[in-house]
């Protein structure tokens, strides 16, 4: 019988002669025992979100596999959430120096979000693939992920060379764009300062990621537990309590983004299960580090991935600054259904990460049923929770704008669009999942082709031309924003489902793995893989 799943529990072979083997670096003969030997009904794979059942061994159900996807999420889901605490937290507190100071630093962050956060979330998708892949791999070394980790930690600063550049000279670009002069000059100085904390936000980023292509879940969260007030506590007194005013607002996040990266990377240090993982194997040496072919496979992978995450969010942007066009009214209620929204999105987002990784580490220990059933267990949660937080929101939708406001004009609008909001939840968690799953098979740009066509194609002038033609206000850009999600949800979910060939993915992913084999043979490859 196989051991009750448990996130931190190890559960590669039951046989401790088995696992012994597994974690010295005898990569071939315990996984193939796990991946191809009828008889080894008992054995188990660790994985990032959990133990992982190979397929040949008694499989799960769909409904268990749906649970087990639950629990790996829930963590995720609330590191997520601490996360976009800093940035809200930051922006309340600096509103309380006035109304200026409130929208320069609320404008700072959409720009951050949209441009340098960007970066980081959508370029560190790379490691939902070629990560968790290498780790449940029966042929490449683990220290592996650590090769990837490091290469994400470079790339992604080289990519974040232009965001610099915009951040340094935003004010001449805002000028352009018709914004008004103060506004432009202090968003400038807000960015200039929060280009100190930009490389600890990657670094903190890739390091979470490659943590949790390992199965170490609650280690970036218990760290966020901690920094988020001390982002808070930073935030109130260099604003409110030196000269620094609103520009103690960016100082503390970048303060609070480096602390989190150190505070993480010493207890991965000391944590016990990653040293038993054996996936670090020491800084690369730089012709490996930089070789062409692995990073180029990053690069290819990076790249739709930041499409596919900020072509969502600048969407968005742009409905909330076409919403600034109709009015105070209506802008007022695009703030409280854009906070509710990106509150509700770490669901689908965490339920996506899981699935990633669980697709991801099926696909890298080359049991393509696993994926299979790992991709469509993800749909089946964000559809039942998606639904769920439809219903509550229905349900509350006359009273739910009190928790913001008590202007009864905004309470009303906020009732009026609030069942269009509500209607797109469970299209929005099987874009969520959907998405994760493409992230795992390494087909990120599937997701950001349908992001692209669905928001800016579709959606956006749909959405502009019901608002401003047919005027129907906040209601009409929204139904644009419900048209796009479930444009992508069923996109996304109809590629999972139909259009798969997950004996084909394997293939892939095994590929991509004999491309960093190649690049770590000897004397390098056999060095790092006994250093594990």
């Amino acid at each position: 019988m196989s051991k009750a799943p448990n996130e931190t529990t190890h559960l590669l072979a039951e046989n401790p002669a088995d696992q012994d083997r597994y974690f010295s670096g005898d990569r071939a003969s315990p996984a193939a025992t796990l991946i191809d030997d009828p008889e080894s009904s008992s054995s188990t794979t660790e994985t990032a979100t959990g133990p992982f059942e190979p397929t040949p061994a008694k499989s799960p159900s769909l409904l268990a596999e749906t649970g087990a996807t639950f629990l790996s999420s829930a963590p995720v889901i609330l590191a997520y959430a601490l996360q976009n605490s800093i940035q809200t937290a930051s922006v309340l507190i600096v509103g309380r120096l006035g109304q200026d100071e409130l929208s320069a630093a609320a404008f700072s962050m959409m720009l951050a979000m949209v441009t340098g956060w960007c970066v980081a979330l959508g370029g560190t998708t790379a490691l939902d693939t070629l990560g968790s892949a290498s780790f449940t791999s029966p042929t490449t070394p683990r220290t592996a992920v650590s090769a990837h980790l490091q290469r994400c930690i470079v790339i992604l600063h080289v990519l974040l060379i232009p965001v610099i550049f915009l951040w340094v000279f935003s004010a001449p670009v805002l000028r352009l764009l018709g914004q008004e002069e103060q506004l432009c000059v202090d968003v400038q100085r807000f960015l200039r300062v929060l280009i100190v904390g930009a490389p600890g936000y990657i670094c903190f980023e890739s390091l979470k990621k490659y943590l949790q292509c390992q199965g170490i879940l609650q280690l970036s969260t218990i760290i966020l537990v901690f920094t988020s007030p001390i982002n808070i506590g930073l935030n109130y007194v260099l604003v409110h309590y030196t000269a620094l005013g609103f520009l103690g607002s960016p100082l503390a996040i970048s303060i609070t983004y480096w602390i989190s990266f150190f505070a993480l990377a010493f207890c991965s240090a000391f944590s016990p299960q990653h040293k038993a993982n054996g996936t670090w194997g020491g800084l690369l040496p730089i012709g490996t580090l930089l070789a062409w072919r692995p990073c180029w496979e990053f690069v290819k992978l990076a790249i739709p991935g930041i499409i596919m995450v900020g072509t969502e969010w600048w969407a968005f942007e742009i409905v909330a600054i076409a919403a600034g066009r109709l009015g105070s009214l209506p802008l007022a209620a695009q703030s409280v259904i854009m906070t509710t929204d990106q509150v509700l999105n770490t669901i689908p987002f965490g339920i996506g990460v899981a699935a990633s990784q669980r697709v991801g580490n099926a696909i890298g220990a080359e049991d393509a049923k696993s994926a299979s059933r790992a991709g469509h267990a993800a749909a089946l949660l964000s559809v039942i929770l998606g639904a769920l937080i439809m219903t509550i929101m229905i349900a509350t939708k006359d009273v739910f704008g009190y928790l913001f406001s008590d202007e009864v004009d905004v309470v009303r609008l906020v009732s009026v669009v609030m069942p269009l909001v509500a209607s797109f939840q469970i299209a929005d968690g099987l874009a969520g999942s959907c998405g994760g799953t493409l992230r795992g098979q390494g087909r990120q740009h599937l997701g950001a082709i349908f992001n692209i066509v669905a928001y800016y194609v579709i959606a956006l002038p749909l959405g502009i031309f019901l608002a401003f033609k047919r005027s129907q206000g906040l209601y009409g850009l929204w139904v644009g924003q419900v048209v796009a999600l479930y444009l992508v949800g069923a996109s996304e979910y109809a590629v999972v489902w139909l259009w798969t060939n997950w004996e084909g993915e394997v293939d892939r992913g095994r590929m991509r793995a004999a491309i960093e084999d190649a690049v770590r043979k000897v004397p390098v490859g056999v060095s790092l893989g006994a250093s594990a």
